[in-house]
Order: structure tokens, then sequence, then C-alpha cells
């Protein structure tokens, strides 16, 4: 791949991973969601005209809880291991962060995964290749309106419908609207699609 098209890869990614952070309900720059790639080049490129992936990093906080931060970590290393993850979790516990996602370019090796699992009673860290932030997949035409509940929108939906969790039609935690969203297991998102009698109607599925 050539640093041209490495370029653009990583503008489409960075714009990408801040509409997946803001839809989750933190705060972030509109600059950063609409930078042309001229600009991201000339903010983010080096004098060799590369992308500094470490320059890429951000942490941001939540709108309606300014104390829940995120921390993004962009990797350079094609094949992330254990140590990548203990850096990443360094990082993370210097800033007093416990949610985490890390992006990189090429795969993850299952003993790095296996850091995700055993962690996930202190940290929330997730794993995205750069190929899985190329294009924000709600955006497509054939994706509906995606809403993540809150634990009190939840319970009224329940009590409402006299349900019970497992009367619920279920989404996967590995799919790809759950991944974008962040969705833990037992969360429920409002799906609202279009119809041509109601002129839009409601599901809702929970994640598990």
């Amino acid at each position: 791949m050539s640093e041209g098209d490495d370029t653009a890869t990583l503008w489409k990614v960075n714009r990408t991973v801040h509409e997946m952070v803001k839809d989750r309900g933190f705060s972030v720059a509109d600059d950063e969601i609409h930078m042309d790639l001229n600009t991201f080049r000339a903010t983010y490129g080096s004098q060799t005209g590369s992308i500094d992936r470490s320059q890429l990093n951000f942490f941001t906080n939540r709108r309606d809880e300014p104390l829940l931060q995120i921390f993004v970590y962009f990797t350079e290393e094609k094949s992330v291991g254990v140590k990548t993850m203990r850096k990443l979790v360094q990082n993370m516990d210097e800033k007093g962060i416990k949610q985490g996602i890390i992006i990189f370019p090429g795969t993850m090796t299952s003993s790095a995964r296996k850091v995700i699992t055993g962690l996930a009673a202190k940290y929330k860290l997730e794993e995205f290749s750069e190929a899985d932030l190329l294009v924000n997949i709600t955006h497509h035409k054939l994706v509906p309106r995606h809403e993540v509940l809150t634990p009190q929108e939840k319970s009224l939906l329940l009590e409402r419908y006299r349900l019970k969790e497992t009367q619920l039609p279920r989404i996967q935690l590995a799919d790809p609207i759950a991944r974008y969203y962040g969705l833990r297991r037992g969360q429920v998102v409002k799906i609202t699609r279009p119809s041509e009698t109601a002129g839009r109607y409601a599901s809702y599925r929970i994640c598990f």
C-alpha cells in the first residue's frame, strides 16, 4: 500500500471512529468529522508525508456523564500482541480511564484478545481493524436507525408490554451494529424502520 493510499485510509477511519464515539454519547469536535483529506494530511502528516498514528489518539468524556471517559488508541503494529495491549492499559491507567478502543492496521493475536477478556471486570476494551472502520455502516441506506435505550427506558419498555428480557428478539454481541455502539449484554436497542402504512415503526432487540 502506498503512503497516499494509507493516508486516505486513515482519514476515513479517523472520521468513522469520531462518528462512532459521538453516536455513543461522547463529546466530539465536528471539525474532526468534517475534516477534508488535505486538512487531515496537513494536520497529522509527517515531513515524509506519512501519517503518525500516535497523533490520532484521543480521549473524550460522555456528554451526560463527564466523569465517564473513553480512550481511542491507534497502533502502528500489523499484528497486535500482548505487549501492545499492556501499553494501551498503561496509557488508560495514567489517565484514569476504564474504557478504551484499540485500532490496528492488520490483525490481533488470540493472546491479545485474551487480555481483553481477562481484564473485562476492570476495563471495557474493544478492538477494531482499520478495515472495520473504512465505512460507517450506520450510514448505509439499508441500515435503519438504532438507538440504545437507557436502563430506565428498558425497564419502561418491559413494563409497558409486560415482557421478560428473554422474550425480546436478540442482537448478537459480535453483530457489526452492536460493535459500533459498544453494546453490552443485556442492553436493548430500538430500531426504527420506515413503513408504507404507518410511516415508521419501531422494534427492539436485546444484546446477548
